[in-house]
């Protein structure tokens, strides 16, 4: 099991997110946090499915895992 924390990050005019331990750039953007977080998760999957293992920025070979729920700590929701 493979999980990786997703930086969501607010602007003016809407959040973008990004997960760290991946190597390339991957990014998601919406008008809400949730949309960037639904976003960066498929862009993440998307960089998983086309570069396989070699995208882990560790070079470990662990599958990806994606839990799939909004629920988050109220510490990295911050804005």
């Amino acid at each position: 099991m493979r999980y990786f924390k997703i930086i969501v990050e607010r602007y003016p005019d809407g959040y973008v997110g990004y997960p760290l331990g991946l190597k390339g750039v991957v990014v998601g953007q919406g008008e809400t946090f949730e949309e960037a977080l639904a976003d960066v998760k498929s862009a993440v999957q998307f960089h998983i499915e086309t570069f396989g293992t070699e995208a882990f920025a560790d070079g470990t070979r662990t599958p990806l895992t994606m839990p799939n729920h909004l629920r988050l700590k109220a510490s990295t929701q911050n804005t």
